[in-house]
């Protein structure tokens, strides 16, 4: 399997007091190694990459990639809305021996699909590492179309796309358009045994932070062809996939991992805030029917 196949997670950053918290960021490394997580995705959007200063957010790619220590993939969220401070990021995760990075549509500013091109251009050219596109229009507020990300998947360094669109059929418009070894990975729990089945290779997954071994055994199953196996993990994690976006991303997820003991305090940095009383009992049941809790 492809090093950058199957099951990553988008990890959370755990916080202690406000400030980052490196030994519960370690030990859930370990928790999702151990588990068997095919990579690891720090700053990320479940990450809070937004509420990270550069200084955090170099500091967590950093830890990220000398505790996994060449065990499995590291690919470091770089992305910003602001072309030189993508660039900024993307080469200190360079410098720390990530393995790849993530990098996102620019958010708030709007840009024309020639301003994504020209963007994601400039970042992969300005920095010798292997480039994930990362396209989430919920966020973003924009959507890059499919015919942009064939352009990008001809540019040096840019090997593949998170995609978060939420659409089969702009999933396989991707998949059609680009190279065969362009690397599609969902971007969205939901959609990853189809996004596998219609050609994809994977997901950046949110569910992985409380159960990697199911969604590493999902896509490996959903990679082998084996439908039957790949549809029975599917719709027994459906419910916790579901909880996962009970409150706003990564609310849940950091509770959860809170939950199950791995994390000392699963608070997010404002403007999240704590998760609400009906969201914790249905974030509660849904574990306790995944056997987490």
């Amino acid at each position: 399997m492809n090093k950058y196949y199957g099951a990553s997670v988008a990890i959370v950053t755990p916080f202690i007091n406000g400030e980052v918290d490196e030994k519960g960021l370690i030990d859930l490394i370990e928790f999702q190694i151990a588990g068997g997580t095919h990579g690891i995705i720090p700053c990320g959007t479940t990450g809070e990459s937004a509420t990270l200063d550069f200084a955090e957010h170099k500091r967590v790619i950093e830890l990220t990639v000398k505790t996994v220590a060449g065990r499995i993939p590291v690919i470091a969220g770089t992305g910003a809305n602001n072309t030189k401070e993508a660039i900024e990021l993307s080469q200190s995760a360079l410098d720390s021996g990530a393995d790849a990075v993530l990098s996102v549509t620019p958010y708030y500013n709007k840009p024309s699909q020639e301003g994504l091109y020209l963007h994601f251009k400039t970042i992969a050219e300005a920095v010798d590492i292997p480039m994930f596109l990362y396209n989430v229009p919920g966020r973003t507020a924009i959507n890059m179309l499919p015919e942009t990300v064939a352009r990008l998947a001809g540019v040096p360094n840019i090997i593949g796309i998170k995609e978060a669109c939420g659409s089969l059929q702009q999933i396989s418009e991707i998949i059609r358009r680009c190279p065969t070894d362009f690397i599609v990975l969902s971007g969205d729990d939901f959609t990853a045994m189809p996004t596998v089945l219609i050609g994809g290779k994977g997901v950046i997954s949110v569910t992985s932070n409380v159960e990697p071994r199911g969604m590493a055994d999902l896509m490996e199953a959903a990679l082998a062809g084996d439908l039957k196996k790949a549809n029975e993990i599917h719709y027994r994690l459906f419910p916790l996939m579901t909880a996962m976006f009970c409150a706003p991303n990564p609310v849940p997820a950091k509770k959860g991992v809170e939950l199950m003991g791995k994390i000392k305090d699963g608070l997010p940095r404002l403007p999240l805030s704590a998760i609400d009383k009906a969201a914790l009992a249905s974030l509660s049941a849904a574990m306790q029917e995944a056997g987490l809790l």
